[in-house]
């Protein structure tokens, strides 16, 4: 079993299982072995005030289940109803590609991978929404 490898800088804050743990002084680098632990970076982190469109709004609710603030349970049908919705509108190969991911993640129960495939269409969405704004 390999596991995730987290390298942390000095003082960088994780979340692991609900849990918040510093970094001390000196960089870091930890092995978890342990499968489906929920672990988010905090600087990765969506803040509450940041979620201001489509895919932000997916991505805060994979995070909730990630931080253990939402059963995976209840956050299913509102993970694939909001994939879904981003699918009528992000319809290039590379989106569906990254949806068809967060999909199947989202059935397997895997609410890291399912925020990893949605955070790769932030920067997709930025440009759109920058071209559609009135100059």
């Amino acid at each position: 079993m390999s596991g995730l490898v987290l390298k942390l800088g000095p003082k960088e804050r994780v979340l692991v299982n609900g849990a918040v743990i510093e970094n001390g002084d000196r960089r870091t680098r930890l092995s978890i072995k342990t499968p489906n632990a929920h672990i988010l970076r905090l600087r990765d982190a969506i803040h509450p005030e940041e979620v201001n469109t489509p895919v932000r709004r997916v991505c805060y609710i994979a995070q909730l289940v990630l931080s253990g603030d939402m059963a995976a349970a209840d956050a299913r049908p509102q993970l694939l109803r909001g994939i879904e919705q981003l699918s009528q509108v992000l319809t290039d190969h590379d989106s569906r590609s990254q949806l068809t991911q967060a999909t199947e993640a989202v059935m397997g129960e895997q609410p890291y991978q399912v925020l990893k495939a949605l955070r790769c269409l932030l920067p997709r969405e930025e440009r759109l929404l920058a071209g559609a704004r009135p100059s």
